[in-house]
């Protein structure tokens, strides 16, 4: 398991205090570049190969009508993640990104979650590998994001059995549940919560699910095992992320979380976390598409890093 190099980090720090600019200057860019550099353990951090991985699956709690949309569009979205017609597929062409996305078993939803574990511990363990087995060890940065018909609220059981709190303090409208069907989203989430009580991270993907978020823990841990960066999306990607923390409060060190979503359990997932966006946009979409813009912003600090001349090389002062 590679460890945040302290040495390459202090170095990188110590040539942010010598670029032409006050210390400090360009805020939370100087604290991106100083994090690519522990992560990748040499005090001029580049990207060169950045990778981002959407994973899909589908969820038997649907049948709940808990979601506007029926659990057939996951598949219509890996079609046209596929084609090329999805905001993810032109944000990574933008940011510099190649995507892969990986479908997990579409035909086969995970269990209804209320009435049963969503999977198995061996249906646990291959999403996972899954996961770990997309990740290129040849990658500068990794971005994950995710497609589901019903995973935000998987995701809302996720984080309610993490951090504690009641469905009605995570659950949001996803892809906007009102009325009626929030009102039933809140209830599943609740009876989830009644009946599970996991204590650790393959337990609490066992009992809620889902595929893809079991394949995003397997990816964060391979990209960990690697010493690779990871840029997280919005709130389903953190709350899944965030099952690891019940085994290892350190699981998350490699991981920034790209963007602040609309969803509303995401800031206080946040919070729980310890962490700090890197964005906020009111965006709410999923896909990566979040991470995709935040890999925008990391490129432009490791610009600035590797290009901004030191006040000795300028000839100033």
């Amino acid at each position: 398991m590679r460890r945040f190099d302290t040495v390459a980090a202090e170095a990188a720090r110590a040539r942010q205090d010598q670029l032409t600019k006050p210390q400090g200057a360009l805020g939370r860019l100087e604290e991106l570049a100083i994090f690519m550099a522990g992560w990748q353990g040499t005090d001029r951090p580049r990207i060169e190969r950045a990778q981002a991985l959407v994973f899909a699956g589908n969820h038997g709690v649907v049948a709940r009508g808990i979601t506007p949309f029926p659990a057939e569009v996951t598949a219509a979205m890996v079609a046209n993640f596929r084609a090329g017609g999805a905001a993810i597929n032109q944000l990574c062409r933008s940011a510099g990104a190649a995507l892969s996305v990986v479908p997990l078993e579409l035909d086969r939803p995970t269990a209804d979650f209320t009435q049963g574990p969503a999977m198995s511990a061996a249906e646990v363990s291959a999403a996972m590998a899954a996961g770990a087995a997309a990740v290129d060890p040849a990658a500068d940065v990794l971005l994950l994001g995710e497609m589901g018909i019903g995973n935000s609220a998987v995701s809302a059981a996720l984080a309610a059995s993490t951090f504690g709190g009641t469905a009605e303090d995570w659950t949001g409208p996803g892809t906007g549940a009102s009325g009626e069907i929030m009102a039933r989203k809140i209830a599943a989430v609740s009876a989830g919560l009644a009946l599970h009580a996991p204590e650790d991270a393959r337990g609490t993907l066992a009992a809620f699910g889902g595929r893809e978020q079991a394949a995003l823990c397997g990816a964060i841990l391979r990209a960990r095992e690697l010493g690779l960066p990871v840029i997280l999306d919005g709130f389903i990607c953190t709350a899944a992320a965030a099952v690891l923390t019940r085994d290892d409060p350190e699981a998350l060190a490699h991981c920034l979380i790209g963007h602040e979503s609309r969803e509303p359990g995401h800031r206080r997932l946040i919070a729980a976390l310890g962490m700090r966006a890197v964005l906020s946009l009111d965006m709410r979409l999923g896909e990566g598409s979040g991470a995709a813009v935040a890999l925008m912003v990391l490129r432009a600090a490791l610009e600035c890093h590797n290009g901004m001349a030191t006040f000795a090389e300028a000839g100033i002062g």
